[in-house]
């Protein structure tokens, strides 16, 4: 009997080796081509910038909708010829994505490839569109007198680590096919108006894989080359690195990597709104549904837009940058039909905000991109081009919110007023940050706030009611020392159709809480 149970035991153990060995994959990088006619240019980078549109418009109705959750099979995502007309028309500010993209594409046409970083902040700043999270602190900085890079700098932008270059630099990597130190490069000027460290990661990365998507026809090669542009030692990288481990454990379960990544990853450290919250708008997790889309996806489209749209959270913006990159692949002629043919009746459209429609951007972008392979000494031969093909190097290390861990989100709800024009609170840590918005009766009121911790120098600033420049947090501080503080918040001025909403208070501190149901 114990040699029958040995024997069982033995070809149990066998059977599981087995199993795993088929289950395990190991990367084999692709070929490189360096060779690219300039129609195949012309139709990658109106792939990239269409993909980009059907992404958004397929993941529209689920944006946010499925958080810390993700979207079931039995779910339906509504697909058909109207989609994209329809919120041209109807919900234009879905594609954020795009014409935030077109602002600094236009600076670039303008001012010429070598335009400042000053000159996009700016036009960005004072574009009409509606901006939220770190798009809106930094335009507010901006307008405020505080310039890039600190207007995305964690220490002024409590959203440096949120998504939002992330969802905007697909034009660099479009404007740099095959060399990806040249869209970092270009990358380090405008992403860092919006965001830092992790959360400008973010978009160097995505950069990288539409520059990579230019010289390979492999997707996983993209998912893999294109992360040697990100630091080791970041947490993006740590976070994608694990994705690509993911996948070649589990090649054929999608939602098993989703899980490992929540399980991980799942924790917002930065973002106020997302902090103790399932919200979460955090760039590194969301560029993991992105890469999770583009490598279960495995070069088909569908697959790719379905996977990366439904591991929810910002489920627009990430199958918007998978459409894109696997566009700039297939090229624009080789989007399935069912995908592109909604694109065709807004393709001579000016997006909202913008002077450019779809087939304005398709030229410019062939325009820039080909200026760009010039500069970067790019052989031309008749239709033929020789890429400079660069060998990627990463971008320097930078780190958002070292040594600040969130410990307790504190709800608050007080109104300043003008019978009630200040209020103290008092917390334990080395930081916080502190929702609340400015409200008026005719939207176009200011209201001077006055700031003291610790009954040092006071800090005034000015909230404005309008939603376009408001000022995205009442109040924050980092790196103060471990202990107790207290805030005052005054409000300078007033009348009484204008008061501010105070939100919640979120409480850093230097030591780390892990497991905290153990320390009840």
């Amino acid at each position: 009997m114990k040699n029958l149970t040995f024997f069982v035991a033995l070809l149990f153990l066998i059977a599981c080796t087995t199993q795993s060995s088929k289950q395990t994959k190991t990367y084999q990088k692709s070929e490189i081509k360096t060779t690219i006619s300039k129609a195949d240019l012309q139709d990658k980078i109106k792939g990239g910038w269409a993909g980009q549109v059907i992404g958004c418009t397929f993941g529209g109705p689920t944006e946010f909708k499925f958080k810390g959750g993700m979207i079931n099979d039995y779910q339906p995502i509504p697909w058909d010829d109207t989609r994209c007309l329809w919120y041209y028309e109807n919900a234009p500010g879905l594609y954020d994505d795009v014409y935030m993209d077109l602002t600094f594409v236009d600076v670039f046409e303008k001012e010429g490839l070598d335009a400042p970083a000053k000159s996009h902040a700016l036009a960005f700043a004072n574009a009409e569109y509606q901006l939220w999270h770190a798009n809106q602190a930094a335009r507010y900085n901006i307008l405020n007198g505080i310039m890039p890079p600190e207007s995305g700098h964690w220490l002024y932008n409590p959203h440096a680590d949120d998504i939002d270059f992330q969802i905007e630099a697909d034009f660099a990597g479009l404007m740099a096919p095959g060399m990806v130190n040249t869209a970092s490069k270009i990358c380090d000027k405008v992403g860092h108006i919006m965001n830092y460290g992790d959360g400008w990661y973010g978009g160097v990365y995505v950069a990288a894989m539409y520059s990579m998507a230019f010289v390979t026809d492999d997707v996983e090669t993209v998912v893999v080359e294109a992360l040697k542009a990100i630091p080791q030692g970041s947490q993006f990288y740590q976070c994608i690195n694990d994705v690509i481990k993911w996948y070649y454990k589990y090649p054929d379960d999608w939602k098993r990597n989703w899980f490992e990544v929540e399980k991980k990853w799942s924790a917002d450290v930065g973002c106020p709104d997302g902090v103790f919250k399932d919200f979460n708008i955090d760039a590194k997790i969301n560029a993991a549904y992105i890469a999770i889309g583009m490598l279960y996806g495995e070069g088909d489209y569908s697959k790719t837009m379905e996977i990366s749209t439904r591991c929810g959270q910002d489920s627009d913006c990430n199958p918007a940058s998978a459409g894109g990159i696997l566009g700039t692949m297939l090229g624009y002629s080789n989007i399935p039909e069912f995908w592109k043919s909604p694109v065709y009746p807004v393709e001579d459209m000016d997006f909202k905000y913008t002077t450019m429609s779809l087939n304005d951007v398709y030229k410019l972008g062939t325009k820039h991109s080909l200026a760009i392979l010039k500069e970067n000494g790019a052989e031309m031969d008749g239709d033929n081009i020789k890429i400079q093909f660069q060998e990627i190097q990463p971008v320097q290390l930078e780190v958002g919110f070292e040594g600040h861990y969130p410990v307790e989100r504190i709800p608050t709800w007080k109104i300043l007023n003008a019978k009630t024009p200040e209020f103290e609170l008092e917390f334990t840590g080395n930081g916080f940050a502190l929702l609340g918005w400015a409200k008026g009766n005719t939207g176009n009121e200011e209201i001077d706030i006055e700031v003291t911790i610790d009954n040092n120098e006071a800090e005034r600033f000015t909230m404005p009611v309008a939603f376009q420049t408001r000022k995205h947090e009442l109040a924050w501080k980092y790196q103060l020392p471990e202990g107790k503080h207290q805030v005052k918040v005054k409000m300078l001025n007033g009348n009484p159709g204008m008061w501010v909403d105070v939100g919640d208070l979120i409480v850093y501190s230097s030591n780390k809480i892990e497991n905290a149901w153990k320390t009840h």
